[in-house]
């Protein structure tokens, strides 16, 4: 079977999905020929995104109040059919000195980043359960495999959609429902705008994630890394002796990337809009 024929007719929900990586994978699904929901909190983007596409459904979306993320796939189930797959996308990285970080933007970042992927994760199982079918695609990071001074609770975020998605699939094994997590690198897209990417490392296009995630519901499996060299850097850091990987980490520039090489205008622009997200 071909992936467009895989992909032909199932009905997919994106969180974010107004911009970046969400807007670049329902724009690749679409063109497969998937029905496609996008919600996004930034309700004038997402009615834009929506209507220049022609996708199935869209509309405001705010995945940290349970109310708002039910209520969104009650109206796409009604409008647009049974949810085959949830894309839990949307996600905020401010970027900084810990010390510095203002607690309310540290628990805006938990809101989203954690806690609004196990609401969605929750809601779309209890569809998919009783249908003993379905999919529901967690965007993680890579640095949910790291840790990189400049985003420190970030990091823990990731590190916790990767725990969460990956006991999931073991606890719902044998049900019919798969669960998947992406880790992209730093990606070309307003999430990282103002950070330059590490050397060696060269940033990915919202375009490669979609072509990931479009992989990954046509054959399903636990995670993947985008981009590859980025994904294989992270793995083998990993398994080095601590004061090994960390020297190389350093080596490559992990820490300045999100400290000192930073553009902090266009990093201001973004965190404003993350703070009134």
């Amino acid at each position: 079977m071909t992936v467009a024929s895989k992909v032909r007719g199932k009905v997919v929900v994106i969180t974010g999905g107004a911009r970046g990586i969400g807007l670049a994978t329902a724009t690749a699904l679409q063109a497969l020929g998937a029905k496609v929901a996008i919600g996004d909190i930034d309700e004038t983007t997402v009615k834009e995104s929506g209507t220049t596409r022609g996708f199935e459904h869209y509309g405001r979306l705010d995945v940290t109040d349970p109310g708002s993320f039910e209520s969104f796939l009650d109206e796409v189930e009604r409008a647009v059919g049974p949810i085959d797959v949830l894309i839990n996308n949307a996600g905020i990285m401010p970027t900084g000195r810990f010390v510095d970080e203002p607690d309310q933007l540290t628990r805006r970042i938990l809101d989203i980043n954690v806690y609004g992927v196990i609401v969605g994760s929750k809601l779309g199982l209890a569809r998919m359960l009783p249908r003993k079918r379905g999919h529901v695609i967690n965007i993680a990071s890579l640095a949910g495999e790291t840790h990189i001074p400049g985003l420190a609770t970030y990091n823990a975020s990731k590190h916790a959609v990767l725990g969460f998605t990956d006991t999931l699939r073991e606890e719902y094994r044998g049900s019919g429902v798969h669960f998947s997590s992406v880790l992209p690198t730093l990606t070309n897209t307003e999430l990282g705008s103002g950070v330059t990417a590490p050397k060696l490392l060269r940033p990915a296009e919202p375009e490669e994630i979609a072509d990931a995630i479009v992989a990954l519901i046509v054959a399903p499996k636990s995670k993947v890394r985008v981009t590859a060299v980025a994904g294989l850097v992270s793995q083998v850091v990993g398994l080095l002796p601590e004061a090994v990987g960390d020297g190389i980490a350093r080596a490559l520039g992990a820490g300045r990337a999100f400290l000192d090489d930073v553009d902090s205008d266009k990093r201001k622009a973004y965190e404003d809009r993350a703070r009134s997200a």
